[in-house]
């Protein structure tokens, strides 16, 4: 079939092909959540390997370059983004892939501090670099790639999955530099166990790569394609002055995922060891327990709303985390136990953000710049909210003597959240092919100006 003949009728994606852009979209977030798993949880290992000075001074550094990845990240956005809107979602995504794995790989390469130096800091921050600039094409992509190909009405369900993805890649990470610190011990970690966790990336993104070179572009964007023949792709300053309505809500309820986000999943094993008193090891199967039991309700988050909507689920999460942040943290803090327990309610009041990204993000935006415009505003909000998370916590706590700061920063980004939610159009069963804020705007214009709103503005 040429993209010619492309009608509404033939963009409707049969079940294994369906499956096969899950698998595809799933697997490079977990390969970037993979990095993101084996740094944070191998960063004590990382640091005294690779930085000079003493134990906190080295762990501050190792993450404060783990969060460079992070504001690198919107220049990729800024780069990949509006090449996938034009060249397409499957090309852009093969190269970022690639991309990641190797400066993943790369990092447990490098010579230590002890022998070359302050090359070693040097080499890590590029790397770092180079990860932050794909994985600023690679989310996006996937979220846009994964909404695009789901059936309208099941967008959330199959959504979901990307994000049981992050999980997975992050809890694969985790558990791995778990198994090498209890098979190896302490000290051929730090010698240079820590590094074998870094080279399972090659063949992850190669099979990555491999899976989604093997699919066609989506639907949409084929048959957007068709419509925008011979017509230029919207630059940045037209989607800046066009779009900017669902950029800043995207921007802002980012800034509640992803502080949550990187704050439980990234800063926790170094927030737990350090702050709280657990072993190394007992600190890194909590959140790993956490983990897996969100996985466990992903997927029927994110298939409930399909039927009561996204906005519901992200206000009973932003109330729930606003709640109770603190009381968890007090909970964490008694031990084990209790550390398991407070991490396994924090990780499912957050579920319900989490299982909706994919059909939430995505769908606010016309396809002719959904690529782009999700790719910038998630990524310039993350870069600086979401990443610095862990440098962020750890330094409030070491500012203010408080160890409760990381939940009342937690509770901050969760008000800018709720005060977002207000200004975002519902999107569940809609179509993808929908621009939802145009919708929204002549609904306003009908109220305002004496016409009737169609049942469709209504519903908005």
């Amino acid at each position: 079939m040429t993209q010619a003949m492309l009608t509404p009728a033939d963009t409707v994606s049969d079940p294994s092909t369906l499956r096969r852009a899950i698998t595809a979209s799933a697997l490079g977030n977990a390969t970037e959540w993979f990095d993101y798993g084996i740094y944070a949880y191998g960063v004590t290992y990382i640091s005294a390997a690779l930085f000079p000075g003493e134990t906190d001074e080295a762990v501050l550094f190792a993450l404060a370059t783990f969060a460079i990845s992070f504001l690198i990240r919107p220049l990729g956005g800024l780069f990949w983004g509006p090449l996938g809107d034009r060249i397409g979602r499957k090309s852009v995504l093969a190269l970022t892939i690639l991309l990641m794995a190797g400066a993943t790989l790369g990092v447990g390469l490098i010579p230590s501090y002890a022998t070359i130096g302050w090359w070693a800091p040097a080499l890590l921050i590029a790397l770092r670099m180079i990860q932050g600039f794909s994985t600023g094409g690679e989310y996006g992509g996937a979220a846009t790639f994964m909404a695009e190909y789901a059936p309208d009405d099941r967008r959330g369900f199959y959504g979901s999955f990307l994000e049981f993805g992050t999980l997975a890649g992050f809890s694969f990470g985790a558990a791995l530099m778990l198994a090498f610190s209890l098979l190896l011990g302490d000290a051929v970690m730090h010698d240079w166990g820590w590094r074998i966790p870094f080279l399972v990336a090659a063949p992850m993104g190669l099979v990555g790569m491999y899976l989604r070179s093997k699919l066609e572009d989506t639907p949409v964007f084929l048959e957007e394609q068709v419509v925008a023949e011979g017509r230029a792709a919207p630059g940045l300053g037209a989607i800046a002055r066009n779009y900017w309505r669902p950029l800043l809500v995207v921007g802002g309820l980012v800034i509640a995922l992803n502080v949550v986000n990187y704050t439980l999943l990234s800063y926790m094993p170094t927030y737990l060891s350090r702050r709280i008193g657990l072993t190394t090891d007992q600190a890194l199967v909590v959140p790993i327990i956490g983990m897996l039991m969100m996985m466990v309700f992903l997927p029927y988050a994110g298939a409930l709303s399909d039927r009561i909507g996204r906005r519901p689920m992200w206000r009973w999460s932003l109330i729930g985390l606003l709640v109770f942040a603190v009381p968890l943290y007090l909970l964490m803090g008694t031990g084990l136990a209790g550390a398991i327990v407070g991490f396994v309610l924090l990780g499912l009041l957050y579920v319900p953000q989490l299982a909706t990204i994919t059909a939430t993000f995505p769908a606010l935006f016309p396809t002719s710049v959904r690529f782009a415009g999700f790719a910038i505003a998630y990524n310039v909000s993350t870069s600086i909210f979401g990443g610095t998370a862990p440098a962020i916590g750890s330094g409030l706590i070491s500012w203010t003597g408080n160890e409760l700061m990381p939940a009342f920063y937690m509770m901050l980004a969760c008000v800018i959240g709720l005060i977002t939610l207000r200004y975002m159009p519902e999107t569940a069963g809609r179509s993808m092919r929908e621009d939802p804020f145009a919708r929204r705007e002549n609904f306003s214009k009908a109220e305002t100006g004496g016409e009737r709103a169609s049942p469709a503005m209504r519903r908005t």
